[in-house]
């Protein structure tokens, strides 16, 4: 209870400073973690590199060091020094996390500066890609498919509803970038979306789009 009140606490204190990288008020809930790791939990005894792209305070980082086999490799992606420091304490200081301490790395830098030819069986991403630029969308979603192995999965969440919400409520400019994003998304759901979902008592309620390699 503790750890779950300190995450809260500084994801609302990041969100207040940084809500266009943060994205939510709350950390991820257990169902929505469980829903984007539900392709790590298919585990086949083969070794496996695994990326989160955007894991906060690790509330979804939980539940996947619950998921790793003992040759799995895990690499968390973060640009939020607090976050950063956050998990690296999880990684120091948390039995859960400390069994795998050897098999995962915290990385602060953008997704788009890992080094050229890295590739992951699973990619799990937390980004609110609702509040990037149109540009900024199509780069990260991109270098995401590009980081993933054929064959890979890429699990990724929004909330329902909130971009529809948000095009009624905005001006012709912000109407725009949201449309924009909704065009790119919708692309890559057409052509590679292979699982669809809906996670309703969340806060609030999402989407998780499974998508192949």
């Amino acid at each position: 209870m503790a750890r779950r009140f300190a995450d809260v606490r500084l994801f609302f204190q990041e969100f207040r400073r940084n809500f266009h990288t943060t994205g939510a008020i709350l950390p991820s809930g257990r169902r929505l973690a469980a829903a984007l790791a539900s392709f790590v939990a298919q585990a086949d005894g083969q070794p496996r590199r695994i990326l989160e792209v955007g894991p906060g305070t690790g509330a979804v980082t939980r539940r996947l060091v619950e998921l790793l086999g003992p040759q799995d490799c895990l690499d968390l992606v973060e640009l939020n020094s607090s976050f950063v420091d956050c998990l690296r304490q999880r990684f120091r200081n948390e039995p859960a996390f400390q069994a795998v301490a050897g098999q995962a790395r915290v990385l602060h830098c953008p997704v788009e500066e890992l080094p050229p030819g890295t590739r992951y069986h699973l990619i799990v991403s937390g980004l609110p890609l609702n509040n990037f630029a149109v540009a900024d969308v199509r780069r990260i979603l991109d270098a995401l498919a590009g980081l993933l192995e054929p064959g890979g999965t890429l699990s990724f969440f929004e909330y329902i509803g909130v971009r529809r919400v948000k095009q009624l409520l905005s001006g012709r400019v912000e109407r725009a970038r949201l449309r924009g994003i909704g065009q790119v998304m919708d692309a890559l759901l057409a052509q590679r979306e292979i699982r669809r979902d809906g996670i309703w008592l969340n806060v609030p309620p999402a989407w998780v789009h499974h998508v192949r390699g």
